[in-house]
């Protein structure tokens, strides 16, 4: 079952999963942590390392140890400071593929792009990845050789090694985050004495190759692709983040790498994923089902490459798949609230007209292209007021109900939807764009957007088709910015994806409250960053604000 991961969990609290955390990151990674059990009292065989395994998978998911309202970090509402909720946030609210009608502090900020160091948001963010980091030190503290063969039997030291890669990675991609999002920060790892000195900071480039380096080690210390339990990674997960590092090295490093990110995306393609090809009739098509509360389940599972697990019964979060349920559908309308599984709906998050054009205008077709699919009854497509829930349409992707149409929220009104963080479909257009750009085979990177392009049209991937497919000619590197839109929107890569493109501060394209005025502008440079909050500047002068904040 999809909450195996997840086991135990709860009862392992530690004070704060092993380390007590403050409200200044900074401080976060430098205090003594305060245990309740020490040590050896935890990591008491193999089952205690995976105990606290599963809270380095679960930080990604939950937000306390004592459930959903609770919060391991300070300074944010607990249910709001949950890593995938942050993350969609900063990633899809400052973009043109979401808005949102809440006024809580720093949240029309993000769509407005007019955020500053000391946007409550942002600080929260900041403190959930360091939180993350700082849980995954703390395993790999207690997780060297020496340590693992003290408390493991001879035949559990190679799962212990591997728990150990496994914690690297997700330290690793809280790290690429810190990468993408901040671009600077502290940097600490588990060979930093605990107490020591105030954290280092490290610029874009430095944390750059420290990722890359841990990355492309664990292409080798993990379990081989699809070989581990579900909700784990492996080494098709530490390809699939190098592909995207690599993608983005122009940004990130000023030296594009699409050679290197090709060749990554190559790997994952090849290690044995398929895409999903089985509607869910007359539930939903075949792309439908990949968000649907039963995708931990054969055939959709086979497309995604690393899930972040929720469950309604037992991994609760007012974040994660459940604020993009809820949050995106109308507490008026039994009928949205029943289509997508739930009983309520918090009336929050829509999109704007420019995500919808998308699938009309530059190789779109609404009426055949499943992965469009809007929720239009008491909706305006134009957005004059972004507080009102009800201007802009709503999106009916994520859906709490299994492949039979069961909803799965019940009185809960929790989600069970995993939330793809990895999945092949990315994997081929990584390799597409990167063809576009000169690395990669064409013809190669064709057949993957047409694969995509059929299933998105409902027809057999093997089999061309002169309604889904399109040319050589017509495969530009504009063309997969918008396919990569219709196929991905609301998973999480849209800013970086306008960033990479040029697109994102500057006037060349605009969306509707870009910037803050209803038809949309360009911006200052600087929102390419977020800034580092003014109050670990003030706790770590090690540490230099971002250009322009």
């Amino acid at each position: 079952m999809k909450q195996v991961l997840y086991r135990g969990l709860t009862a392992l609290t530690l004070s704060t999963a092993l380390v007590g955390l403050s409200t200044s990151c900074t401080k976060d990674l430098d205090q003594t942590p305060k245990y309740e059990l020490t040590p050896d009292k935890v990591y008491v065989g193999l089952t205690g390392y995976k105990q606290v395994l599963a809270k380095l998978y679960g930080g990604f998911a939950l937000t306390g140890p004592s459930g959903p309202g609770s919060g391991d970090i300070s300074g944010i509402d607990a249910g709001t400071s949950d890593y995938i909720r942050q993350w969609w946030s900063a990633q899809e609210l400052t973009t043109d593929e979401a808005v949102i009608a809440w006024n809580d502090p720093g949240v029309q900020e993000w769509h407005k792009m007019n955020w500053d160091a000391s946007d409550p948001l942002t600080r929260g963010f900041y403190s959930r990845l360091y939180y993350e980091i700082a849980t995954c030190n703390e395993f790999l503290r207690e997780a060297t050789d020496d340590k693992l063969s003290s408390r493991l039997s001879g035949g559990e030291m190679e799962q212990g090694k591997l728990f150990r890669a496994e914690a690297r990675f997700l330290r690793a991609v809280a790290y690429y985050h810190v990468i993408d999002l901040f671009g600077n920060g502290p940097f600490v790892t588990e060979k930093d004495p605990v107490g020591g000195p105030l954290p280092v900071y490290n610029t874009r480039q430095q944390l750059y190759n420290f990722v890359e380096s841990e990355l492309l080690a664990l292409t080798a210390d993990l379990a081989p692709a699809r070989t581990n339990e579900y909700g784990r990674v492996d080494q098709a997960a530490a390809h699939g983040f190098l592909a995207r590092l690599y993608l983005n090295a122009g940004v990130y490093t000023g030296t594009p790498q699409y050679a290197k990110a090709a060749t990554e995306a190559k790997a994952v393609i090849d290690a044995g994923y398929s895409l999903n090809t089985a509607a869910a009739a007359p539930v939903s098509s075949a792309y439908g089902r990949l968000f649907l509360a039963d995708n931990n389940l054969a055939p959709v599972k086979n497309e995604i490459i690393w899930p972040v697990i929720f469950d309604v019964n037992s991994v609760q979060s007012y974040g994660g798949t459940t604020f993009l349920v809820n949050g995106s559908t109308s507490g008026a309308d039994a009928i949205w609230q029943r289509l997508v599984g739930q009983t309520t709906g918090w009336g929050g998050l829509r999109t704007t007209s420019a995500l919808f054009d998308k699938f009309f205008l530059a190789g779109g077709d609404t009426a055949r292209d499943r992965r469009g699919r809007f929720y239009t009854r008491g909706q305006t497509l134009a957005i004059t007021d972004l507080s009102q829930f009800t201007q802009g349409l709503g999106v009916l992707k994520f859906r709490n109900v299994n492949s039979a149409g069961a909803a799965q929220g019940a009185s809960l009104n929790f989600s069970s939807i995993d939330f793809p963080m990895l999945r092949l479909a990315d994997m081929m257009l990584v390799y597409a764009e990167a063809a576009t750009r000169g690395s990669g085979d064409r013809t190669t990177a064709l057949g993957y957007v047409n694969q995509i392009r059929r299933r998105a049209f409902g027809l057999p991937i093997a089999t061309p088709s002169a309604v889904a497919d399109i040319t050589d000619t017509q495969m530009t590197t504009d063309f997969i910015l918008d396919e990569r839109a219709r196929e991905l929107h609301w998973e999480g890569s849209r800013r970086t994806d306008l960033i990479r493109y040029g697109k994102f501060t500057e006037s060349t394209y605009l969306w509707p409250w870009k910037g803050g005025v209803a038809g949309g502008q360009g911006v200052n440079a600087k929102y390419k960053l977020f800034p580092l909050p003014a109050s670990d500047l003030t706790a770590n002068p090690n540490l230099k604000q971002n250009d322009g904040y």
